[in-house]
């Protein structure tokens, strides 16, 4: 691992640890960088604010990871980000409730446009309703998704993602 790499791994786990005690708006630059033992001028020459290390934290331990074909079932990947998410809760759970510009909420909904935008163009005729459902379809699933980790007792990633399947299906064919 690059020094670079070291720095921003650092940094991301002195969030995740914060994050496990206080909400996201209580937690300072300063309060990261003092649990790792960093200084600001070391944060912001990675990271333009906290909101870029919660996406970074998204887009290096998953995003990036993904092998995303032609062949694959947009229903798979919704499994593996659930599972994901679901073995990360304490964190996502506080990460998806964050508000304002630059949120992470922001920036999944993006990710998850971008992919649902390519896998609906098989099903409408025109871009602009394939752009309309993607961003109709985000929405619920990042709201579900949402409500499914601060719940009590979730169910697993798969039966969630089953069950947001199974909506979808009941749509499509209507």
């Amino acid at each position: 691992m690059t020094d670079s790499n070291a720095t921003k791994r650092a940094l991301a786990d002195s969030l995740k640890q914060l994050m496990e005690t206080k909400s996201f708006s209580k937690i300072s630059v300063g309060d990261i960088c003092e649990v790792c033992g960093m200084n600001r001028k070391s944060f912001y020459y990675h990271f333009r604010d906290k909101y870029d290390l919660v996406n970074w934290i998204f887009y290096t331990e998953f995003v990036n990871t993904l092998k995303i074909s032609p062949d694959d079932r947009g229903w798979d990947h919704l499994t593996d980000v659930c599972s994901y998410f679901y073995d990360n809760k304490k964190f996502y759970s506080k990460a998806l409730q964050i508000e304002g510009q630059n949120s992470f909420k922001d920036y999944f909904k993006d990710i998850l446009e971008s992919i649902l935008i390519e896998y609906l163009k098989l099903y409408y005729a025109n871009e602009k309703d394939s752009i309309f459902a993607a961003e109709f379809f985000s929405d619920a699933i990042i709201s579900s998704i949402i409500r499914w980790l601060t719940s009590k007792n979730p169910c697993t990633p798969e039966e969630f993602s089953e069950s947001v399947h199974r909506c979808i299906r009941i749509v499509k064919k209507g």
